[in-house]
C-alpha cells in the first residue's frame, strides 16, 4: 500500500516557459516526500489551442504532433526531481473531461465536431466526449501521442522513460465513461508492447459510472484496477449542511471502498477521494473539521483493506487569486482543475491537521504487510520496486 496525491499540474508547474516555477516545484516534493506521500498521479498529455476556456495552459500538445518544448522539458524535470526522492508516478495519457483537452479536443481534431461542447450538461458532454471510440482518426492521434511520450528519453538524466523506475504506470484516462472495451484493450497492449516494464491501469472511477466493473479491468494487458470516490459531487454529501450529510458520506464511502476491495482479479487502487473545505468555504482560511473526519475515516476505510491511495488533491503553497474562481492563466497552479472553483478540494500546506492524518497513515503504510502487497510486489518486481503495506 501507499499514499499519493494527485499532483496533476506538475509538468506545467516544473516548466522552464510560462506558468512554471521550478524553486516552487522543489519545494512541494520535498514537502510531500517529508509527509511519506510517494506516488504523484500526474498529466502526461494535454491537447488543444491555449485560447480554449477552462482548461491547462499552456497545454503539452497545442496541435495534433506539435508539442510544447517547455512543458515536455517540465515533465522530463518533474520526473527527474521525483526520482532523486524515490517517488513514483502515475502517468495519465488522456481524460475524458475537457479540463485538459482530452477527449473532446480529438474528436474536433479528428473532424467530428467544429468545437466542444463545454458541460452545462454534463450527459449531453459524456455522449459528446464518448465519440472519440468511435472515431478511428480521433484514435490515431492518441495513439501518435502516446508513441511520442512512452518512447521519449529524459534530458535530464538520459533515461528512457520506459527504463525509468520513477514511472510506475501509465493510464490509458482519466474517468474514462461509456467505456469501449476494444478500446481499452488495443490501448493497453499499445502500451505493453512500448513499456513491457511498467504496469497499466485504465483510470475508471469505479461501479458509480461502470457497467460492468470486472469488464472494464479484464484485459491482460491491464495490471491493476482504479476506483474513484466523490460524496459531494455525487450528491451524498451536503458541506451546507454536514451534521446531517456527513453520516450518510461516512456510510457510502465505507460501502464504497468495501464493495470495491471484494474484486480480487487484479489489485486495485483508489485514485481519486476528496471534500471540500467546512462550509464549502473555499479560502485558505476556512474550517477543514468536517473534512477532516472524513479524510481520517476514507484512508482507514482503505486501510483495512490494504488499498493504495491518492487524495485529491495537493495544492501545497497556491492559492486561488479569488476563492470560488475559475482558474486563469497566471494563477497559482492548485488540486483544483482550470474548469472548477479554485480552492474547492486543495490540500494547501499549511492545512497542518489534514496534513497530520495523511502524516500518520502514510507512516502506517510502511509497516503492515499483507497478500494484496504480496501481489503487488510480484507484478512490480521486474519493475525495480516493491510497494509494502
Amino acid at each position: 500500500m501507499y499514499i499519493g496525491t494527485n499532483f496533476w499540474y506538475g509538468a506545467n508547474l516544473a516548466s522552464p516557459g510560462p506558468g512554471g516555477n521550478r524553486p516552487r516545484l522543489l519545494r512541494e516534493l520535498d514537502r510531500l516526500h517529508s509527509l511519506g506521500v510517494d506516488n504523484l498521479r500526474i498529466q502526461a498529455g494535454s491537447e488543444g489551442p491555449n485560447t480554449e476556456p477552462w482548461r491547462i495552459v499552456p497545454s503539452m500538445q497545442p496541435e495534433p504532433g506539435s508539442y510544447d518544448e517547455a512543458v515536455l522539458d517540465g515533465l522530463d524535470f518533474l520526473l527527474y526531481e521525483m526520482n532523486k526522492r524515490q517517488m513514483r508516478a502515475v502517468m495519465c495519457l488522456n481524460n475524458f473531461w475537457h479540463w485538459s483537452g482530452g477527449f473532446g479536443q480529438y474528436v474536433v481534431w479528428a473532424g467530428g465536431a467544429n468545437s466542444i461542447p463545454y458541460p452545462g450538461d454534463y450527459d449531453a458532454y459524456e455522449l459528446f466526449s464518448a465519440r472519440f471510440y468511435e472515431l478511428p482518426r480521433a484514435v490515431e492521434l492518441f495513439n501518435n501521442h502516446i508513441q511520442f511520450i512512452v518512447k521519449r528519453t529524459n534530458k535530464y538524466n538520459n533515461i528512457s522513460y520506459t527504463e525509468d523506475p520513477t514511472i510506475m504506470s501509465w493510464e490509458l484516462a482519466n474517468e474514462p465513461r461509456r467505456l469501449n472495451l476494444t478500446w481499452v484493450n488495443h490501448t493497453a497492449c499499445l502500451l505493453r508492447q512500448l513499456a513491457p516494464k511498467q504496469l497499466i491501469t485504465t483510470g475508471v472511477e469505479g461501479s458509480i459510472s461502470s457497467k460492468n466493473f470486472s469488464n472494464d479491468h479484464a484485459s491482460s494487458c491491464i495490471d491493476y484496477a482504479t476506483f474513484h470516490l466523490w460524496v459531494q459531487n455525487w450528491g451524498i454529501y451536503d458541506p451546507h449542511n454536514a451534521s446531517a450529510t456527513l453520516p450518510l458520506a461516512l456510510e457510502f464511502a465505507k460501502k464504497y471502498i468495501d464493495d470495491h476491495a471484494a474484486y480480487k482479479d487484479k489489485p486495485i487502487v483508489l485514485e481519486e477521494f476528496g471534500i471540500s473545505r467546512d462550509n464549502d468555504d473555499h479560502s485558505s482560511a476556512a474550517s477543514i473539521t468536517v473534512r477532516d473526519k472524513y479524510y481520517e475515516a476514507v484512508f482507514q476505510f482503505a486501510y483495512n483493506h490494504h488499498i493504495p491511495v491518492n487524495f485529491w488533491a495537493y495544492g501545497g503553497e497556491g492559492r486561488p487569486r479569488i476563492p470560488r474562481a475559475n482558474w486563469t492563466q497566471g494563477d497559482d497552479f492548485i488540486g483544483d482543475p482550470p474548469h472548477e472553483p479554485q480552492g474547492w478540494y486543495s490540500v494547501y500546506d499549511t492545512d497542518n491537521s489534514t496534513l497530520e492524518i495523511i502524516r500518520h497513515f502514510a507512516s502506517m503504510t510502511t509497516t503492515k504487510s499483507s497478500a494484496n502487497t504480496l501481489v503487488f510486489s510480484i507484478v512490480l518486481h521486474f519493475f525495480i520496486i516493491t510497494i509494502f503495506i
